[in-house]
């Protein structure tokens, strides 16, 4: 089946096999010139990232690339970003990559504009009002993972170098100007990457569809993204030369970002701090943590995942959902505990303080207080 389509929600998706080679063409229709190919480190070197490159270079756009971001990229790299935005003279920015990649580079658009520090601008209340959008850069968006949906969001997360914080900044005009899917880039994932970016996606759609507040549209959202998942992420991880398996993976990434807007909750409140403090990949870090925070929400969501546990074709009402995460995260290898990810217990604490003040926690359809936090690293360390 050949999957190939145009979609304008939330915004403009060139969705399909080889469609990178669109990329220039796109910079172009946005009214970037000169623009910046921002990355990872490990992505820098590889043929996708060179090809990405050369199609800017033949249309005329330059070859610059900024792959100076870590797996959980920071204020230090975002400093040195917009540095090399600026004296590049560059005009845009093309987030390629994963999580990272493309948080950073949307990071970079946004703040080659700013006069005030980052921080300023995280996601509480309407801080978001006071950036000055005249001098906001257009974005290109190109996912190589499916996982973050970063590609489609309106915030990009950044570490504080110095507390070890995570920390959502966000802005309606993160949302990139066009996001180019094309599930091709995603073939030489390494299984690991698959899995941790794939259970990344499933872990988004199943807390946005458990999320107390009320957005019906975000709802119905995740649970065909956890549908897709269910189906697809078995088929990526035996054959990663799936090309429809990878392509409706791309989808469910997307849509666990959409959907999320309707909130998230306990699994990224621990995560956060995890990944700030032990550089785990977020992903992983979510799929341990996922059958624990499944246990603690029980008493508010068992009838709502009875229902999805119905429409995914999976017996047995809650538990029976309960018991299919497990079977999934051992099937694809995913360690059972977070001492597998080289997480000890000496920051239990810190990371409590630090996982009640996330900014997902308030989407958690249970509260997440200190001592049910603290308890929840007990449990999955």
């Amino acid at each position: 089946m050949t999957i190939t389509a145009n979609w304008s929600y939330p915004t403009a998706i060139k969705f399909g096999a080889g469609r990178i080679k669109e990329l220039a063409e796109h910079c172009k229709a946005v009214g970037i010139e000169r623009p910046l190919l921002v990355t990872d480190r490990g992505l820098a070197p590889m043929a996708i990232t060179q090809n990405a490159l050369d199609l800017l270079e033949a249309a005329g756009l330059g070859r610059a690339i900024f792959a100076d971001v870590d797996p959980n990229p920071n204020d230090l790299n975002l400093e040195a970003g917009v540095k090399a935005f600026h004296a590049g003279g560059h005009d845009g920015v093309v987030a390629f990559g994963g999580g990272s990649g493309l948080d950073l580079g949307k990071a970079v658009a946004f703040m080659a504009g700013q006069t005030r520090p980052v921080w300023d601008f995280e996601d509480v209340g309407d801080w978001w009002t006071r950036a000055s959008v005249p001098g906001i850069a257009p974005i290109i968006a190109v996912p190589t993972t499916a996982g973050t949906g970063s590609e489609v969001g309106r915030a990009s997360v950044i570490t504080d170098h110095v507390t070890h914080t995570k920390k959502v900044i966000f802005h309606p005009k993160f949302l990139p100007a066009v996001t180019i899917c094309d599930p091709e880039l995603t073939v030489g994932m390494p299984k690991v990457i698959t899995v941790g970016t794939g259970m990344d996606a499933f872990a988004h759609c199943l807390e946005a569809y458990s999320s107390p507040f009320y957005h019906p549209m975000s709802q119905g959202i995740a649970l065909e993204g956890m549908r897709l998942v269910k189906e697809y992420l078995p088929r990526a991880v035996a054959d990663g030369q799936d090309i429809e398996a990878r392509a409706n993976m791309m989808s469910a990434a997307a849509m666990g970002a959409v959907a999320f807007q309707k909130g998230l909750g306990a699994i990224h409140a621990l995560s956060h701090p995890v990944g700030a403090i032990y550089n785990t990949h977020h992903g992983m870090t979510n799929a341990v943590v996922m059958p624990a925070v499944l246990r603690f929400n029980r008493p508010v969501i068992e009838e709502k995942i009875a229902r999805a546990a119905a429409y995914l074709g999976i017996s047995g009402g809650f538990d029976g959902f309960a018991a299919y995460v497990l079977e999934l995260r051992a099937s694809l290898g995913v360690p059972e505990a977070l001492s597998g990810l080289g997480v000890g217990t000496d920051q239990i604490d810190r990371m409590a303080e630090m996982a009640i003040v996330d900014p997902t926690a308030g989407g958690n359809p249970v509260e997440l207080t200190l001592d049910a936090a603290r308890a929840l690293f007990i449990e999955t360390i």
